[in-house]
């Protein structure tokens, strides 16, 4: 991405309701999955300008990855220090070096996604676990994932395959902000041919924002419980098996 894209989610990532619905969602994903845990080691793959790797601290230590060095010169104004450039294709960490990967919204960037699956459980120890988002539906392509730099969107059953591949086995896959799917899909089919590549980031007023929260907040609760049938994105929480015993 450009730096004007890197600045306007720097300014956003906080409080927008994309980037809080998302991170909380992802967030819950983890803390179901390693429920209780303030001590695991976490790599942030493709941590953008920070602000999730600063919500997963609570679960233990972070290192915030981005193949971007402008992408990590924001995390440093976040006060994050365990940053590594890093090419999401070809991890530069040992196997088995931490127990969770959180990656969202970045295998949609790379020429080749199974290889970053492969990576992903490759730095991932026996048992550990893989939170990821990826953005849902090649019909919603738009100059939002131009202007992103996108080079797919997916399917639940697309990002299964992606993640069986690499030898993950999925624990929850669903659709996720179902809500506000009519919305997104009008707006995207409107630029889909628009002039400059942008992404799609609309400003609303705060009420607006809040409300937005909020019912994304309920929708994360409901997905808590069942699997939504569509949405914007597709959310995953995978785990690397356990190795057998000799």
């Amino acid at each position: 991405m450009n730096r004007e894209e890197y600045e306007r989610m720097y300014a956003l990532e906080d409080s927008y309701w994309w980037f809080v619905g998302r991170h909380e969602l992802s967030a819950d994903l983890l803390a179901a999955a390693e429920t209780g845990r303030t001590d695991l080691r976490i790599l942030d793959l493709g941590c953008g300008t920070g602000a999730m790797s600063a919500r997963l601290r609570r679960f233990g230590t972070v290192v915030s990855a981005d193949f971007s060095r402008l992408a990590l010169g924001f995390c440093r104004r976040r006060g994050l220090t365990r940053l590594c450039a890093a090419d999401a294709m070809r991890l530069p960490f040992a196997s088995g070096s931490f127990d969770a990967v959180v990656a969202l919204d970045v295998m949609e960037h790379l020429p080749d996604d199974a290889a970053c699956a492969a990576e992903i459980r490759r730095v991932l120890r026996p048992g550990g676990h893989l939170v990821a988002t990826v953005p849902a539906y090649q019909f919603l392509w738009s100059a939002h994932d131009i202007a992103l730099m996108h080079y797919r969107r997916y399917t639940v059953a697309g990002l299964r395959r992606l993640v069986i591949g690499a030898g993950l086995s999925p624990r929850r896959l669903s659709y996720a902000m179902t809500l506000l799917f009519p919305v997104v899909w009008a707006v995207r089919r409107a630029t889909r041919e628009s002039g400059a590549p942008k992404a799609s980031l609309v400003p609303v007023p705060a009420l607006v924002n809040a409300l937005l929260v909020a019912a994304l907040r309920a929708e994360n609760a409901l997905l808590r419980a069942i699997r939504l049938p569509f949405g914007v994105t597709v959310c995953c929480l995978a785990r690397r098996p356990e190795e057998p015993c000799p």
